[in-house]
């Protein structure tokens, strides 16, 4: 195995329906002997390629700040406060700007 991806769709968002449909980046793995090889941002691209096409307003997900956090951002992704010590907060938000709803007042 060379990585995978695992996401959870939550629907149609209860207030706004699916003009901010969310999905949760459970897990991103790459394998060691794999790691460094491109084989996570190909595995993003995947993600990001599988939000468009349901559509998906938002991708959600937490990182560690050890490890997983700097390859985030390394691979051009912008970290927010997640609230908790040790960990950062990622989105990707698919939809226009002008009618974002932060993610706290989302509920997701």
């Amino acid at each position: 195995m060379t990585g995978y991806a695992a996401l959870h769709d939550y629907g149609p968002h209860l207030r706004s329906g699916g003009s901010h449909r969310t999905a949760k980046l459970e897990d991103l793995y790459t394998a060691p002997a794999w790691r460094r090889r491109g084989v996570a941002r190909l595995l993003m691209a995947a993600v990001e390629d599988w939000a468009r096409a349901r559509p998906l307003r938002h991708v959600f997900w937490y990182a560690n700040t050890h490890e997983a956090g700097p390859a985030y951002v390394g691979m051009g992704y912008r970290p927010d406060d997640a609230g908790q010590e040790g960990f950062l907060f990622f989105e990707i938000d698919f939809g226009n700007s002008a009618d974002r709803l932060p993610h706290p007042q989302r509920g997701s």
